[in-house]
């Protein structure tokens, strides 16, 4: 299995002296590494009743990407751990779902681990890469006055979550950003190229991570739930079943869209800057004095009660 798996991946970046097939991998470092280790687990983050083997592969690598995305840096290596339980013969239809993400974002899986245990269990530890530290972009850096956008849309995965659970598959668009979430690499680096002030991909839920990233900045962030921008066929869905879509787009989780948060002195430039990718960002609050998070109601009230997706 580990030959078939080291023949399956391709090595894209450039920077390899040694990868697969020795004890570690050798990298040429650019200046500044970005790290970050994620791990997915059957009946925590998945099912494999509702994911195939490419979904569950391409999902642990997106998720990991994803928070190179939030920092704003390039992607650069990926190295795999895999926990196959005894009923678990599909690693080969795994490891292609993340090879072909990984082709996309020009990264490389560049070595891992296999071992046999009791239940499917995905780690994927990732470097990024940035030639100067003030290229990047925390959590902590949002300051009173300045704007907060978010990428693309919310509540599309959530929704996805909740038809797999009915075994329905239509909308399948819903469906499809539950079992393929796309990192926001080219986003992320865009709008720390802009000015970004902090940022935080949204994999737990909107109202889990803004209050995340408000307690790291030391800053209030207030964000109008009616302008969330809802993922087409969300607000049907979410009627039918007597629930506020927009609620349902604040805690939903694994939307792995960027928050951000501006100055209102660039926000032309981060608009131009996201708009050149192809995904549109859309402003939903501003940051004020204090600490914590505000969810506002269309005529001022705060929500209170929502919270994101818990481990």
């Amino acid at each position: 299995m580990i030959q078939a798996i080291e023949a399956a991946l391709v090595d894209r970046s450039g920077r390899l002296a040694r990868w697969t097939g020795d004890d570690a991998a050798v990298v040429r470092a650019r200046p500044i590494a970005v790290t970050s280790i994620d791990a997915i687990v059957d009946g925590v983050h998945f099912t494999r009743s509702t994911h195939s083997p490419a979904h569950i592969g391409h999902r642990a690598l997106a998720t990991a990407l994803s928070d190179l995305a939030a920092m704003g840096a390039d992607p650069g290596e990926a190295y795999i751990s895999l926990v196959c339980p005894p009923t678990f013969d599909d690693a080969l239809e795994l490891v292609g779902g993340m090879e072909r993400l990984a082709e996309r974002f020009a990264t490389t899986i560049a070595g891992g681990d296999v071992v046999r245990g009791p239940t499917l269990t995905l780690t994927a530890a990732v470097t990024g890469w940035a030639e100067r530290e003030d290229e990047l972009v925390g959590r902590d850096g949002a300051r009173p006055g300045d704007l907060v956008g978010v990428t693309g849309e919310l509540g599309g995965s959530e929704a996805g979550r909740e038809l797999l659970k009915r075994d329905q598959r239509e909308p399948a668009a819903l469906v499809h950003r539950h079992l393929c979430p796309q990192p926001r690499l080219a986003e992320g680096r865009a709008l720390a190229a802009a000015g970004a002030t902090a940022m935080i991909d949204v994999s737990d839920g909107l109202a889990t991570d803004a209050r995340h990233l408000a307690e790291r900045s030391g800053a209030r962030l207030e964000i109008r739930l009616r302008d969330l921008p809802l993922a087409p066929g969300l607000e049907p869905l979410a009627l039918a079943d007597g629930r506020d879509p927009y609620q349902l787009a604040a805690i939903g989780g694994d939307d792995y869209e960027l928050l951000v948060t501006v100055p209102p002195a660039v926000r032309e430039r981060a608009e131009r800057a996201t708009g050149a990718t192809g995904v549109p960002l859309t402003w939903i609050g501003e940051v004020t004095a204090g600490d914590d998070l505000d969810l506002l109601a269309a005529d001022g009230r705060t929500v209170t009660g929502l919270s994101g997706w818990e481990h």
